[in-house]
C-alpha cells in the first residue's frame, strides 16, 4: 500500500484580496514524481515555497511524512507551530530553486558540505566523502575546489543539486529549475534531474514549464489553474487526451508557442 508523504488538506493561501490556492487538496506518495505545470501566477510554485517554510497558510492543513507542518500538536490540539517545529520538518525536504543560491565566497565542496556538517553534525569528513559522491553523481567531480562565479548556469544548478541532496531529503522539491539558464545549457541540468528520477526511490515534486521534460519524468503531472488542480493525470493521459477545455488551451499555448 503507498503511503501518503505530502498532504495539502483545503489549503488556503491568499495576499489580501488574491487567492493563489483556493481550498486545495492535493498529494504526493512516497517515491512518487509529480509534476506541476499551468499558467503564471496559478499557485504551482507557492505550493513548494508552502512546504519549504517560506510562505505560511491561511487555512487548511499541511502535512509531511504524516505530521502537521504549519501547526503542532499541544494539549492535544493543533496549535501554530514553533520556530523549532519548522526546522525539524524542513529536514526532511531539499529545494532547488530557479536562482541557484550558492554560496559566493565558499569553493564548490565546501558549499555543499556546509550543511550536513552544521546541520546534520555530520563529521567534516564524512562529508566531504558524500559531496565527493555527489559531485560526482551530477557530473562535476573536477569542480570541486572552484568557486560559483567560476562555473557557468547550468554547473551553479547541478551543484545546487547536489547541495539539496546532501542534506538526506525524504522530498526532492524543484521550482523552475532551467529558467534561469541560457537555453543550451537547459539540457545538462535535466539530464541530472532524469537520472535522479530514474535511480533513485526519491519523492520528487517538480514545478516547471518545459513539457516534453514533464511528460518522460513524472509518474503523474496536475494541471494547476487559479489555485486548484483542474485536471491530472499520467503524462501520457494528460498530454495526449486532456479532459478539460482549459487544459487543451494551456497546453496548446506552450507546446505550438
Amino acid at each position: 500500500m503507498s503511503e501518503t508523504i505530502i498532504k495539502f488538506d483545503k489549503v488556503v493561501k491568499s495576499y489580501g484580496s488574491l487567492t493563489v490556492l483556493d481550498h486545495l487538496d492535493f498529494d504526493v506518495q512516497k517515491g512518487e514524481k509529480v509534476t506541476i505545470i499551468g499558467p503564471s501566477g496559478s499557485g504551482k510554485s507557492t505550493v513548494l515555497r508552502i512546504l519549504m517554510t517560506l510562505e505560511n497558510i491561511n487555512e487548511g492543513l499541511v502535512t509531511v511524512g504524516g505530521e502537521p507542518l504549519w501547526h503542532e500538536q499541544k494539549d492535544g490540539k493543533l496549535v501554530p507551530a514553533s520556530e523549532a517545529h519548522l526546522r525539524k520538518m524542513r529536514m526532511q525536504l531539499g529545494m532547488v530553486f530557479q536562482q541557484f543560491n550558492l554560496f559566493p565566497h565558499m569553493s564548490v565542496l565546501r558549499n555543499i558540505t556546509e550543511g550536513p556538517v552544521k546541520v546534520l553534525g555530520m563529521s567534516k569528513q564524512d562529508a566531504r566523502e558524500r559531496g565527493e559522491e555527489l559531485l560526482e553523481m551530477v557530473g562535476l567531480a573536477d569542480q570541486a575546489s572552484k568557486y560559483p562565479h567560476q562555473l557557468s548556469g547550468g554547473q551553479q544548478q547541478r551543484v545546487g543539486i547536489a547541495r539539496a541532496l546532501a542534506m538526506r531529503p525524504k522530498v526532492m522539491l524543484f521550482d523552475e529549475p532551467t529558467s534561469a539558464l541560457d537555453p543550451e545549457l537547459v539540457g545538462e541540468v535535466l539530464n541530472v534531474i532524469a537520472q535522479l528520477a530514474e535511480e533513485h526511490d526519491l519523492t520528487m515534486l517538480l514545478v516547471t514549464h518545459e513539457m516534453r521534460f514533464a511528460r518522460e519524468v513524472s509518474d503523474r503531472v496536475c494541471f494547476f489553474d487559479r489555485g486548484q488542480i483542474k485536471e491530472q493525470g499520467t503524462p501520457d493521459e494528460l498530454f495526449t487526451n486532456p479532459k478539460e477545455e482549459r487544459t487543451r488551451e494551456f497546453l496548446k499555448a506552450v507546446l505550438e508557442g
